[in-house]
């Protein structure tokens, strides 16, 4: 893009001016998830995952899937990327690893019930589970399969998410049984090092968990709150947090590791951009009653997976539509 286009998509990602296009739309009502990788969007509906290229002109997706990724027998429940696997969690209690770049799979029976939650770097593979054990596995094709560590979390684990460090990971809980929903865990001894907050409500499950750096992260949930945490200044307190205007459960969140922040709420549909130098949001909401259940953006486009479509707002664009 050129000097001047780059600085009109900017102005129009500040002051919410974008076109809004149906991607997809499916029958049934689903909880889906969404990757973006370079030009290609992920996106799982019930058991299967479709991968689709991006026009490289609209950020449209091309007609034809380009891969599809089985082998549930249940509904997918999130899924993670590396450079050359794709890693899906199953409310079958399965976790599969899928070679990206052929047909090869590989199956681990590693949970008693739907593992909600799924994360993977540097050859290891942290899972999340209502059975309230999170594990730990080994992405080698001489462990494919075995499993390192079992946690006991002592309540539902809604979400994971590795450290760039590699050195520690984080789970997000339901907060019914245990009140300290985020817990710091060593990776290779899988002791506890810390809990993040205090005081939390009985039911402010921390759903989505997105790590910034080794030492920053931002996390969302039940209790309506994106609150970003600053390990070199305390655990105890987050340092900036903001709130949903309209007192709804945050599903989702993404980052541009830098200022922005994209948040998925169950209200109407609305996807929120947050400016972390500011206190207020600007809304963009397209016309549905359904949740924003995940997001992903890159620098011209915003992607957001609903129960039954698939949007895409466009912030190249010109003359369009400003939902302020």
């Amino acid at each position: 893009m050129s000097l001047f286009d780059r600085v009109r998509v900017s102005h129009n990602w500040n002051h919410g001016v974008c076109r809004k296009d149906v991607l997809l739309k499916w029958k049934i009502n689903l909880l889906p998830w969404i990757q973006l990788d370079c030009d290609v969007l992920y996106l799982s509906q019930a058991a299967n995952i479709s991968a689709y290229h991006l026009r490289a002109e609209g950020g449209k997706l091309q007609n034809n899937r380009v891969a599809l990724f089985s082998g549930h027998q249940e509904d997918v429940c999130r899924f993670t990327l590396t450079d050359t696997h794709l890693i899906s969690a199953g409310g079958d209690g399965k976790i599969i690893v899928h070679d990206r770049g052929s047909d090869y799979s590989v199956e681990y029976y590693g949970h008693n019930q739907e593992v909600n939650c799924i994360d993977c770097k540097g050859g290891v593979i942290v899972s999340g589970s209502r059975d309230k054990t999170a594990k730990i596995w080994a992405l080698a094709p001489d462990r494919f399969g075995q499993c390192l560590h079992t946690i006991p979390t002592y309540d539902r684990v809604w979400s994971v998410a590795i450290s760039p460090s590699l050195c520690n990971f984080v789970t997000g809980t339901a907060c019914c049984e245990n009140f300290s929903p985020l817990r710091i865990w060593d990776t290779e001894r899988c002791h506890l090092v810390s809990c993040l907050g205090t005081e939390f409500r009985r039911g402010a499950g921390v759903l989505d968990i997105a790590y910034e750096s080794p030492f920053q992260l931002l996390t969302c949930g039940y209790d309506t709150f994106i609150r970003y945490w600053d390990l070199r200044v305390s655990t105890r307190k987050c340092v900036m947090e903001w709130e949903e205007p309209h007192d709804s459960t945050l599903y989702c969140i993404k980052s541009d590791k830098n200022h922005m922040i994209a948040s998925g709420s169950s209200y109407y549909g609305v996807v929120r951009l947050w400016d972390k130098r500011q206190t207020r949001c600007l809304q963009l909401a397209p016309t549905t009653s359904s949740p924003v259940y995940s997001l992903c953006f890159n620098t011209t486009h915003l992607y957001a997976a609903l129960a039954s479509v698939l949007y895409s707002l466009d912030f190249r664009t010109a003359a369009s539509q400003s939902w302020k």
